[in-house]
């Protein structure tokens, strides 16, 4: 048997049972892998039903061009599709989405149009107001609007929910989703609830998002709404596709927790997810207290970890954030490890003759320069000797007038790898401040003192 294109592949993804990293839960826990679709992610099915239906109505004609808002996972669906059935695509994104997601959508052949994050939705800026510009402006153009499109929830009411049903042989208790455009956990929801109505559905949002306090209160609060990292799930406003009749409640989690279950997915399960089902854990187990060990709980996983490899794969961007402390692999476990050192520092002033004299007496081969207890370069021997050489009279002259660039900084949390990569062939060292305010130096004696230790 055969497919006759890509696009006949999407759906019917496997439920897989998880072990190790629900073993607080008192419950059946399965994830339902939407990273087999052919586009990695879940949102392949509503957007060619998106597609098929506007071609229905007549409002996506032969040769259009598709223009959309998206963080990345809708533009690759549609795109898939618009490949197949002979349209162009124009995305607008913003600019915290990753690198890998609008790099996917280049690859695609589409035109990707990235937009600042921290502007309201009504903005001109938006990625939300680009895209409806664009939409009026390019002629035979069609903008799905997954927000609102209502296609988007009766796709997984058609396929996503009878799927769930029929794998867990209608023994489902608990469906939980992370919310974004909101057709996910409409249209599985309803699906679900129409065949027992005592299935509970929970949204999973984020700090940052409308949707939890709107729930409980009838009010969009707009002091709600600020910046958030994760990607994927929660608005600051309310799309058409978020039917909070369906939703029994939310439940938020924070940056930082969704960053930093989506790797323990991967290395407890095996199972490569994308940040949405970082979060869905995180919220499943501050809600384990609600379980009971006969229920059945179905999670989505929504997306692949491949889109989040310059992100919440990548340990430096972790700790940048604050997400990750390894006290193994940072500045501080390097200071920690080794004996304390002095740092021996010499004023911009000073003359070449103490410099050269201070080396011999210590047998150091570089000394930071300071003025006024600030590093502001760093001479070293080689420079020494290159500028007696050149000009023996040198001697008496002050070493801010042959220092060069200063060592480069990095703080505690910085990984040794990326100290490692630091260290070459003009800087020999590199300068941390210590949480005293202390200027230490750190060396590649010191690394390889730290990996053997």
């Amino acid at each position: 048997m055969w497919y006759n294109n890509i696009l006949e592949t999407i759906g019917n993804t496997p439920l897989v049972k998880l072990n190790n990293i629900t073993k607080e839960i008192p419950a059946t826990v399965l994830a339902k892998i939407e990273t087999t679709n052919p586009g990695n992610s879940i949102k392949d099915r509503m957007a060619v039903k998106m597609i098929e239906d506007a071609e229905k109505r007549g409002v996506l004609k032969p040769g259009g061009t598709i223009i959309e808002g998206t963080s990345g996972n809708t533009g690759m669906g549609l795109a898939m599709a618009a490949i197949i059935k002979g349209y162009k695509c124009i995305f607008t994104t913003t600019d915290k989405q990753s690198k890998e997601k609008v790099d996917a959508l280049r690859a695609f052949g589409a035109e990707v149009i990235v937009c600042p994050t921290n502007v309201d939705p009504e903005d001109p800026r938006s990625y939300y107001s680009v895209s409806s510009r664009l939409e009026r402006e390019v002629p035979n153009s069609w903008k799905p609007n997954q927000y609102d499109n209502l296609a988007n929830t009766q796709a997984h009411y058609e396929q996503t929910g009878p799927e769930i049903w029929k794998q867990t042989e209608g023994k489902i208790t608990h469906l939980v989703v992370g919310v974004g455009t909101g057709g996910t956990i409409s249209g599985t929801g309803k699906y679900l609830k129409e065949q027992n109505p005592n299935i509970k559905v929970w949204g999973i949002d984020t700090y940052g998002s409308v949707f939890k306090k709107y729930k409980e209160t009838g009010i969009l609060d707009k002091d709600e709404i600020y910046p958030y990292i994760t990607e994927g799930i929660g608005e600051d406003f309310l799309p058409q596709n978020v039917n909070f009749d369906i939703i029994d409640l939310f439940e938020k989690v924070t940056d930082k927790d969704a960053a930093l279950m989506t790797r323990e997915i991967a290395r407890k399960e095996g199972i490569f997810a994308g940040n949405s089902a970082g979060s869905a854990i995180a919220g499943l187990l501050q809600l384990k207290d609600k379980l009971k060990p006969e229920d059945v709980v179905v999670v989505i996983f929504h997306d692949h970890g491949s889109r989040y490899m310059g992100k919440m794969y990548n340990e430096d961007w972790l700790r940048e954030r604050g997400f990750l402390k390894d006290e193994k692999l940072t500045a501080r476990s390097i200071l920690a490890k080794r004996s304390n050192q002095e740092v021996v520092t010499l004023d911009c002033e000073k003359t070449i003759v103490e410099a050269i004299n201070i080396m011999k007496t210590l047998s150091i081969s570089q000394l930071p320069v300071t003025q006024q207890g600030m590093v502001i370069g760093k001479v070293t021997e080689s420079n020494v000797l290159d500028s007696l050489l050149e000009n023996p009279s040198l001697k008496s002259s002050p070493v801010k007038d042959i220092m060069t660039a200063s060592l480069p900084f990095v703080d505690l949390n910085t990984s040794i790898d990326k100290i490692s990569s630091m260290i070459n062939k003009d800087n020999s060292a590199v300068l941390v401040e210590d949480e005293q305010g202390k200027i230490e130096i750190i060396t590649q004696y010191d690394i390889i003192e730290a990996i053997s230790g």
